[in-house]
């Protein structure tokens, strides 16, 4: 079921359909919306010309490096329970033999 979820950036409202939960869509853009806050108050005190797509580029860009962060992450953390899946499968085997 298609239904709309609003978000407010720079003091005015955006509306867009949500195609999957809207929960989980209200749950991401509110997240968008609390980056964008962090980097506007960031740069504030930095310089007052920062444009608001300038703003919205650098909350893309902390979003993007999160999630490769994470990604990483993920898969180290993958890699290293299947090394250590592996080794206790060995074990196992070399024990029962």
């Amino acid at each position: 079921m298609e239904k709309t979820v609003t978000i407010e950036l720079f003091g005015q409202p955006h509306t867009f359909k949500a195609n999957s939960e809207v929960t989980k869509e209200k749950e991401v853009a509110d997240f968008l919306v609390k980056e964008v806050a962090r980097v506007e108050n960031q740069q504030s005190g930095q310089s007052s010309n920062i444009s608001k797509l300038a703003i919205l580029m650098l909350a893309a860009l902390n979003i993007a490096n999160e999630h490769l962060e994470l990604k990483n992450n993920y898969s180290k953390l993958l890699r290293d329970v299947t090394n250590r899946t592996s080794k206790l499968i060995r074990t196992l085997d070399n024990s029962v033999q």
